[in-house]
């Protein structure tokens, strides 16, 4: 989140001072916004994310959600609201959102859910990584090792890319069903070990060696040269 710009739409002075102080101590630079109005002024072209209340003073916040979607398409924005019912997740993200969180939420799981959206803004802006003699064809959705094309299915390719991004590093269980599952919290279920499995199966099939460390309880690695 280190140098993400950040627009805090909340009229609760409790609710946004908390964001805008947590926000701020992950490296995200935070404008807040308490009404409508001053969330359209302050909203441009070089704002990445607004968490965006919906039951603000002056204007509803899906219409809000209308205006910016309409003036910033590329705009991640995620509902923050204590509206609750099925209905009106369904509406907020008719209304444009691209995700939706009801209050009282978790910090964590809202970070996570920051970190998602800002991580598939930086994928799209990028063509392909190369680690090594492996080559991830991001815009063609297309990997190989030493020119060999490995086939994979679309999650695969997705859990591969993640991990190139951040080669060298440690990307941790919890960050991968965050950003690929929206599973926020730890699965108990095998989806990711599953995932994995493949994709070093169909790795070691294209004869690479093995480049992705599992970190005991923690997380994966894919090992850089």
């Amino acid at each position: 989140m280190e140098g993400a710009s950040l627009l805090v739409v909340e009229d609760d002075e409790a609710i946004g001072r908390s964001l805008v102080q947590a926000l701020t101590g992950q490296g995200a630079a935070v404008t807040w916004a308490r009404t409508a109005n001053e969330a359209l002024r302050l909203a441009g072209l070089t704002t990445e994310l607004v968490l965006l209340d919906l039951g603000l003073p002056d204007v509803d916040g899906l219409d809000v959600c209308r205006l910016l979607r309409e003036r910033y398409p590329r705009l991640d924005i995620i509902v923050v609201t204590a509206r609750a019912e099925e209905i009106d997740v369904v509406v907020g993200l008719d209304a444009g959102a691209d995700d939706y969180i009801t209050k009282p939420f978790r910090l964590a799981e809202l970070s996570a859910r920051i970190r998602a959206r800002l991580r598939r803004q930086r994928d799209a802006t990028l063509d392909s990584i190369d680690v090594g003699d492996l080559h991830v064809d991001v815009a063609a959705r297309r990997c190989s090792w030493r020119g060999e094309d490995i086939v994979l299915r679309a999650r695969e390719f997705d859990l591969l890319a993640a991990l190139a991004l951040d080669a060298g590093h440690v990307v941790t269980r919890r960050r991968l069903l965050a950003e690929l599952w929206d599973q926020h919290f730890e699965s108990t279920s095998k989806t990711l070990d599953v995932h994995i499995s493949a994709v070093r199966r169909k790795l070691d099939e294209a004869g690479a060696p093995e480049v992705i460390t599992t970190i005991r309880t923690v997380g994966y690695r894919l090992e850089a040269p």
